[in-house]
């Protein structure tokens, strides 16, 4: 899972990226400038690597930094043939009950802070205006493209909207989630299809993440918590293997 890149305070911008490790770990690799990579560092989603790391400052106990130069690339992005086996394999073990049980967890035991499970509903797909600029102090950060080796070509790109699931957990007692959805897949879809569709962007948005993956696919959700705010869960990337 890897979050829409955002302005950072240290560098230039980050994007969060979430893994589970060959003992079956979650693992948070923060900050990775994933634009900023050279091509052969560039990993995909469902690829392995090896990687260098350390814990970060950060006090969620999954969270590391990386030593982007020791990335080195090990597979192929696993296969999806046979309703995603091969990924499920990897995935489906951390699997949790529902988000009121991740959230019960993390309270008692202050982890886990990353997360995986599936809604038993999905009651709304929501799109809201965000603040369609970067404030002065993001492009402040933003401006340092031209200190760095591998510079984008393409300034980072503020996503003016916000993308919102409502769901229900299958949980007895949920009174309902409303998380917003940071997965670059999402973001970069707003980007092309914005530019492929013009006004009509707002369809294809809501007929592949509202109706396509809701009611054809067994949608599931990586979710995190925000370090600013230890209580309130993000949905990090979607898992979305044929029903």
């Amino acid at each position: 899972m890897r979050t829409y890149p955002t302005p950072a305070r240290k560098g230039v911008e980050v994007s969060c990226t979430g893994g589970i490790t060959d003992d079956g770990k979650w693992v948070r690799l923060f900050p990775v400038s994933y634009r900023f990579l050279t091509t052969d560092k560039r990993f995909r989603k469902y690829q392995w690597i090896a990687v260098r790391v350390a814990k970060s400052s950060d006090f969620r106990q999954e969270s590391f930094e990386i030593d982007r130069d020791s990335i080195e690339i090990l597979t192929e992005p696993l296969p999806t043939s046979n309703k995603w086996e091969v990924r499920k394999a990897v995935v489906y073990p951390l699997k949790a009950h529902c988000l009121c049980c991740l959230e019960a967890q993390r309270k008692a035991e202050g982890t886990p802070t990353l997360g995986f499970f599936k809604p038993k509903n999905v009651r709304r797909f929501l799109i809201r205006k965000d603040e369609p600029n970067w404030s002065e102090e993001d492009l402040g950060r933003l401006s340092q493209y031209s200190l760095f080796e591998n510079a984008p070509r393409e300034p980072l790109e503020k996503i003016p909207y916000k993308f919102i699931y409502q769901l229900v957990c299958d949980e007895e007692t949920c009174k309902g989630h409303h998380l917003s959805c940071v997965d670059w897949e999402l973001g970069e879809s707003y980007r092309q299809w914005r530019r492929q569709y013009g006004d009509r962007w707002r369809w294809a948005i809501e007929n592949k993440y509202a109706n396509e993956l809701v009611y054809e696919k067994d949608l599931h959700f990586f979710v995190g918590t925000i370090r600013a705010h230890p209580a309130s869960w993000i949905i990090t990337g979607l898992f979305y293997p044929p029903k």
